[in-house]
């Protein structure tokens, strides 16, 4: 039933572009965008694009998780690390990706590193404010068990504080995911001479509307793939909670 909407829209928008009511300049047809697809992938020229971007996702992801992630215990275990590091992480939450390109530029030129940091401050924010939530979100009866238990503090953060912030800290994982490679589209639009942004970019200059699509559709099917995965290990990471909620 799922895939009804979807091939729907499909057979519509063949429909429209083979009656010419959708005219190719402004969208190729479903079957343009398909062979345009195939053609990419048989000169190297798609495979090529989708593994530089993959590169710079993934460096990015891992920078900006563990920066995301090491704040977030940082202000969620102290009032203090909270007063320093929390109002300059909810500020920085709220700037657009596009208003921090050109200090990205000025700072680290025009080469791969701004499109990496791009990249992991998108990361950065969900994880911290996620797993912040989460660590605070910790049920302080625990705490009383670790006192009573005689764990030391180091023992009780990891076995009673991060496992009980987990659920929420995977929740801001696929959230951090999803802002990667919209942070990624951005980044690749500026000053790139590699990678799907590029190959977006340099099909608009030609009005390759089916080369738009495609690259579009890869981001799209990464990201389902990266949140699939995310999602695979949710399931094996909190098999407890399944037992617990009797699912």
């Amino acid at each position: 039933m799922r895939l009804v909407s979807p091939v729907s829209i499909v057979a519509l928008w063949q429909l429209a572009s083979a009656t010419g009511v959708l005219p190719e300049r402004l969208l190729a047809a479903p079957t343009t965008v398909v062979d345009t697809a195939i053609e990419l992938l048989r000169d190297g020229t798609l495979t090529e694009a989708i593994s530089v971007s993959l590169q710079r996702a993934a460096i990015g992801f891992g920078i900006g998780a563990v920066i995301g992630v090491a704040l977030a215990v940082i202000a969620g275990l102290s009032l203090l690390g909270e007063h320093i590091v929390d109002p300059p992480m909810q500020m920085l939450r709220t700037l657009p990706f596009y208003g921090l390109i050109p200090l990205l530029i000025l700072w680290f030129g025009i080469g791969e590193l701004p499109k990496i940091v791009l990249v992991a401050f998108g990361v950065a924010i969900p994880l911290y404010l996620n797993t912040f939530a989460g660590i605070r979100g910790v049920d302080g009866k625990l705490a009383e068990v670790a006192r009573v238990q005689r764990l030391s503090r180091l023992a009780t953060i990891g076995h009673i504080v991060l496992p009980g912030a987990l659920p929420q800290t995977l929740v801001g994982l696929r959230q951090s995911l999803g802002v990667a490679w919209l942070a990624l589209i951005v980044a690749e639009q500026v000053n790139a001479d590699a990678g799907l942004g590029f190959l977006i970019n340099d099909a608009r200059e030609f009005l390759r509307t089916d080369v738009i699509v495609v690259g579009l559709l890869v981001y799209s099917v990464l990201g389902l793939l990266t949140d699939a995965v995310v999602r695979l290990i949710e399931r094996k990471a909190l098999v407890w909670r399944r037992g617990f909620l009797g699912n």
